[in-house]
């Protein structure tokens, strides 16, 4: 059996769009990438559940920033592009998509803002409403708001960004009309600079990565209300290691027993054995064997791991030991252009 991966990039270098590669289950290898869209900067994916409807973030020829969305043609095996919206400024650099409500949301980093977009079967796009940050913080990547987050709790209550500039976690509800309003605002540590977000399968608690400061914090959350309260705060690279690291993505195992963080710098991905309370336990750091790994994913069986690097234009696939959620390297060198998401 074979999965696609569809892969978003940067288009700074060697990159032309839009990639998908395909993971061998059988054979454990990663074969025959494919450019399947060109479209300029298309760093962050999200769809519906087997991306027949792909959205993208994107870059118009005028230097707007926005999204784009794209149907794909089972006959032509080949994506269309279906609608674009831009504005003026850098793109997001985040995208997610919620196919029950057919809503878009996304983080600007450049403009420190979240937007809401409505969206349909066909991959028509509306903007519905914005919301700009504020703020700022002590490092100094950190003299403005930063969006770097926004998507739905899991229990779809609220919506929670993280804000890298303001060093604060900003809850939101949404109303009938897709608007927004802010309903709680955590802040963090100063300096840590909260990049990604991902909740434990059983709604009670949440993981969040500092960029910055190269630390998971640990929250309890309650649903009821969408506070977020702090329990633990546990580093992502050795105590040891005195070089430049910007921790990246994060992601948890379905059992909510092991929660994966990549390291940029360190070029590792740290792993966590999570305690019945939440807390974290380091069970060791996993080299990526390439530079710049700034997305990972695990596959749907979660028997694998896929590692993008945006520096070394390489994939490296790990085989995952569900028992302690160690990684074996299956292999290291599979060609790929820039990569910043990866997305099963």
């Amino acid at each position: 059996m074979t999965q696609k991966i569809l892969l978003g990039t940067y288009t700074k270098r060697k990159s032309e769009g839009i990639y998908s590669v395909k993971l061998d289950e059988q054979k454990k290898q990663l074969i025959d990438l494919k450019e399947e869209v060109t479209v300029s900067t298309p760093t962050y994916l999200a769809g519906n559940n087997d991306y027949s409807l792909l959205f993208s973030i994107a870059k118009s020829s005028n230097g707007q920033g926005g999204i784009a969305s794209y149907r794909y043609n089972k006959q032509q095996k080949s994506y269309t592009k279906s609608d674009s919206v831009f504005s003026d400024g850098a793109p997001p650099c985040y995208i997610a998509y919620d196919q029950a409500k057919q809503l878009i949301f996304t983080a600007n980093y450049h403009k420190g803002q979240v937007s809401v977009y409505r969206t349909s079967t066909d991959g028509d796009l509306t903007l519905v409403d914005t919301h700009v940050h504020s703020g700022k913080s002590v490092h100094e990547n950190q003299q403005s708001p930063h969006a770097h987050y926004f998507d739905f709790t899991p229990d779809k209550k609220f919506l929670v960004s993280c804000d890298l500039g303001s060093d604060e976690l900003l809850m939101y509800t949404l109303d009938d009309e897709n608007k927004l309003t802010v309903c709680d605002v955590i802040s963090v540590t100063p300096g840590t600079g909260p990049r990604h977000i991902v909740f434990h399968p059983n709604n009670r608690f949440a993981y969040v990565v500092g960029e910055l400061s190269s630390d998971v914090i640990v929250f309890s959350y309650n649903s009821t209300n969408g506070t977020l309260t702090p329990i633990q705060t546990i580093s992502s690279i050795p105590q040891d290691y005195d070089a430049f690291n910007g921790a990246a993505a994060i992601r948890i195992s379905s059992d909510g027993r092991f929660v994966y963080a990549s390291n940029r710098g360190h070029d590792s991905i740290a792993i966590y054995e999570a305690a019945e309370d939440g807390t974290l336990t380091l069970v060791n750091h996993t080299p990526t064997e390439g530079e710049t790994p700034r997305d990972f994913n695990l596959d749907p069986s979660e028997r694998f791991i896929v590692v993008g690097h945006q520096d070394s234009d390489n994939l490296t696939l790990f085989e995952r030991n569900d028992k302690d959620g160690t990684l074996t390297l299956l292999q290291k060198d599979v060609f790929a252009p820039e990569v910043i998401c990866v997305k099963f």
